[in-house]
């Protein structure tokens, strides 16, 4: 890489570029030396890098914008074609919604008006367009407020440029930022209050939904303060104060016009269905960024003024974004933000809301986990301690948090110890064999240990808790498969079953085909021993024969898959098998998963099939402590997603092709006719055609693409008929989901909770939940050593025991478990709520259940 490059890259850093030195004012000037030296000869790369950078390392946007406007004291032109680029970049942003573009880009136009490379009133201009299209989108007459989490993005987008810019803004056009700010608080008492009903990290978060502030009238309160302090921010630098005597010479470009892209037309049948369609929709291609998750007392980031923490935590976020593919990288950046204050417990903050952010992440899991892994590395001294602590303040409150954050908590957390030694302080939560098996800490604990054994082996994770050796009853069952024919106990299994057993052990280590192993099971199993026997005998034996590795596995499915499918055609005998699946590995429920997930995936048993076992009674008493069932049923709903989310891709590139290829043939047609109507001299008489050679090709040419594009219209009608059949499939996989799901709360939902609040039905043993809000939060930390101060809690509960029955419990868990299946995937399930509302969601459903389910598809509470 060209000095130059490099110097642009690692302006800002402790680097060698730079000769280590931290100063900004330096920095800039050795960079602008050296542009300056490179630009009569390689402007247009310049360029393309300097644009680069600002957009993906916005946190330098400052000094980038300094070094634009010191360049635009040498090259005008050079600056104006930076005007300009960006201009059509922030224009494209606009029209394909790409939410990261709009934001930095705004962010750098805000910087090149502080180094007066663009006029403040331009800037002023494209505010007031955002302002315009958002007041409009969000008027119940001229426009569609069920995209107002568009209008809101746009405004959000105006309020996160004022702490770099805010105090140039006010002093050059105070007039036009005044009005501006008039605009936002005008379009703030017209919008609706955002609700995170669905989308909180905690269930006591729910009830408060509507009083809480939303992220955009928190962040206006915000800009308030920062207003009435004088614009000062200490989190954002400003390097061009050092330049203000150079920069006030150049030259202020204008920004050309922009234009907001139109809202969609509201739906021509104005119901609460076709709003929450189009709602949901828009919160898809415009999500809130972030949620504060706020598990640290106030204490840890008190010396922080509002405005400053907001600016980090775009910092951070920025950083996580562009480093996503280059963890090593992204910590670096990470810990060294230009900020002269410490950061590290919003920085944990900030990693956790991404990690459990709802509905799902930002990026896959493990891209968190790497980076958390780094900055603990990067920060011995400090950053352990900081994830410890975070990880006690979620543990003290994991009976409350989300179930799909708990998952990924306890995903997140064995990966984590996994990479330190499985080192940590377990007798400190040795408590949890005193409360009940149902108690969340307790199944916490549980979960994570039998997670850490999947990434280890039994007797390294016994030996990781020596310290809280009583904790072993919590490890999954050390022992492996569970063969019924193994001949261990010949009082449970009859001899004649275990020789069916060897005997077809022998005829697969023989080879022998699927096709003979049918025939001997039609032939001398089945008319004997029946159907029960016949397919018990089977599966154990095949189930035993691939239990060594997972090669094992796939190699017995692919050669004698048709023999299960055969004996397992209908969904009651898949069943069956499933339930002969568990069986064999009910000591290991990671294989229990993988076994069923391998068979659905060769279509050996279907989605339909895995809910009903799910739902079977063995597996319903289990819903609360153990992730067992809820692993199957997730893995299955996903790989149904998958095949849906698989086929629109196809589809959506087969549309691509069969305009190519129709453009080619119709190209190819053009050139036939023209060939066949130009005349041509033969042997001196002019002649209707061109040479025969060269017609003859182009009728070749003209014919292929006509059959290629009948080829690419018949796999795309193909296509579209396997994708209008899943759609059917899905459909009827999510009415049985529900109808169990609705089903099985019915009969165990208690009648004090008919009036739909959790805290109803936390309640039903009277007080038993109350805290005493006089006693100090259980979630502060002690200073030295980042451990709990006195005694453990468990989210109100004391360590004594935990005050909620089993049977409350079960319920909380489960609906718990609706919640998250229905954000998760709100957008398969929404073309079919219509069937959903006539079949499942009916007033004689649970009043809790319905609002579970429009509480993960974030329907409207007058809808309920």
């Amino acid at each position: 890489m060209s000095s130059w490059r490099n110097l642009l890259l690692r302006i800002g850093d402790k680097s060698s570029e730079y000769s280590s030195s931290s100063d900004f004012k330096d920095h800039i000037e050795t960079c602008f030396g050296a542009l300056r030296r490179e630009l009569g000869h390689s402007s247009a790369e310049i360029l393309s890098f300097l644009l680069q950078c600002a957009e993906q390392l916005p946190h330098k946007i400052p000094l980038y914008g300094t070094l634009i406007g010191l360049l635009n004291l040498e090259d005008e032109d050079f600056v104006k074609k930076i005007v300009e680029n960006t201009q059509n970049s922030f224009q494209d942003a606009l029209d394909s919604g790409n939410c990261d573009g709009i934001r930095i880009l705004m962010r750098f136009l805000t910087a090149l008006m502080c180094s007066k490379v663009l006029q403040p009133t331009s800037l002023v201009v494209v505010f007031e367009t955002l302002l315009s299209s958002a007041a409009i989108t969000v008027d119940e007459e001229k426009g569609n407020p069920s995209w107002q989490a568009r209008a809101d993005f746009y405004v959000i987008c105006i309020l996160s440029c004022l702490p770099w810019g805010g105090a140039e803004l006010a002093e050059q056009v105070p007039e036009e930022i005044e009005r501006v700010l008039v605009g936002i608080q005008a379009y703030l008492s017209i919008r609706r209050h955002t609700s995170d009903s669905g989308l909180s990290f905690f269930e006591d978060d729910e009830s408060g939904g509507d009083v809480e502030k939303d992220f955009l009238e928190d962040l206006w309160e915000r800009i308030q303060v920062l207003s009435s302090n004088g614009w000062k921010v200490e989190s954002v630098p400003r390097p061009h104060l050092s330049f203000e005597a150079q920069l006030v010479a150049g030259k202020s470009h204008e920004f050309g016009p922009i234009s907001c892209p139109e809202q969609p037309e509201l739906p021509s049948s104005i119901s609460a269905v076709a709003y929450g369609k189009q709602k949901h929709d828009a919160e898809l291609k415009y999500p809130q960024r972030m949620r504060r998750l706020n598990i640290f007392p106030a204490s840890k980031t008190e010396d922080l003024q509002p405005i400053d923490r907001f600016v980090v935590e775009e910092y951070l976020l920025d950083v996580l974004l562009f480093f996503n593919g280059c963890r090593k990288e992204c910590a670096a950046f990470m810990v060294g933000l230009p900020v002269p204050f410490r950061y590290e417990y919003l920085m944990a903050e900030t990693i956790f809301s991404q990690l459990l952010l709802l509905p799902q992440p930002p990026f896959k899991p493990i891209y968190y986990t790497l980076v958390i892994m780094d900055l603990c590395k990067a920060l011995p001294g400090a950053f352990p301690a900081v994830v410890a602590g975070a990880v006690r303040a979620l543990f003290d409150k994991i009976a409350d948090l989300d179930m799909e954050c708990r998952t990924r908590l306890i995903l997140w957390f064995s990966h984590h110890l996994s990479n330190f030694q499985f080192i940590w302080p377990w007798e400190e939560w040795a408590y949890v064999l005193d409360l009940p098996k149902w108690a969340p800490q307790r199944v916490f604990v549980q979960e994570v240990l039998e997670r850490e054994v999947r990434l280890s082996y039994w007797d390294k994770i016994k030996q990781s808790i020596e310290n809280a050796p009583a904790l072993e009853e919590l490890l999954p069952p050390k022992g492996g498969p569970n063969f019924k024919y193994s001949g261990a106990d010949d009082q449970e299994k009859t001899e004649q079953e275990q020789a069916l057993s060897s005997e077809l052990s022998n005829k697969v280590k023989g080879r022998q085909t699927a096709r003979e192993i049918i025939l001997w099971i039609e032939e001398t199993v089945y008319t004997i021993h029946g159907q029960e026997i016949t397919l018990s005998v089977v599966i154990q034996t095949l189930l035993d024969i691939g239990s060594k590795s997972f090669t094992h596995l796939i190699t017995v499915l692919e050669r004698y898959g048709q023999v299960m499918a055969k004996l397992c055609a209908d969904q009651d005998k898949q069943v069956m098998l499933i339930s002969e699946v568990g069986s064999y590995w009910k000591n290991n429920a990671q294989m229990t998963a993988i076994t069923i997930d391998r068979m659905m995936g060769y279509r050996l048993i279907s989605n339909l099939a895995i809910v009903r076992w799910v739902f079977s009674p063995e597996n319903i008493e289990q819903f609360h402590i153990s992730d067992r069932p809820w692993e199957v049923l997730r893995n299955a709903v996903s790989k149904t997603y998958n095949r849906i989310t698989d086929l629109r891709k196809e589809i959506s590139s087969l549309k691509k092709s069969v305009v190519s290829a129709e453009e080619a043939a119709s190209k190819a047609k053009a050139d036939l006719e023209a060939a066949e109507s130009k005349l041509t001299l033969v042997e001196g008489e002019p002649v209707l055609g061109e040479n025969p050679t060269k017609l003859k090709h182009l009728k070749s040419v003209a014919g292929k693409t006509k059959e290629e594009t009948v080829s690419m219209h018949d796999s795309l009608e193909a296509k579209e008929a396997l994708f209008a059949r899943a759609l059917d499939e899905n459909e009827v996989l999510f009415l049985s989901l529900y109808k169990n799901f609705s089903n099985v709360l019915m009969e165990r939902l208690p009648d004090a909770s008919r009036d739909g609040t959790l805290q109803s039905l936390k309640s039903v043993n009277g007080d038993s939940m109350a805290v005493d809000i006089e006693e100090p939060s259980t979630m502060e930390v002690d200073d030295e050593n980042e451990r709990p101060k006195k005694s453990q809690s468990n989210g109100g509960k004391t360590t004594n025991g935990y005050n909620v029955r089993e049977k409350e419990q079960w319920c909380l868990s489960t609906l718990g478990y609706v919640k998250a299946f229905s954000r998760q995937y709100a957008s398969e399930i929404w073309p079919h709520i219509e069937k959903l509302d006539a079949e499942v969601f009916t007033e004689d459903a649970h009043p809790l259940f319905r609002k579970a389910v429009y509480s993960g598809l974030r329907r409207l509470s007058n809808e309920l």
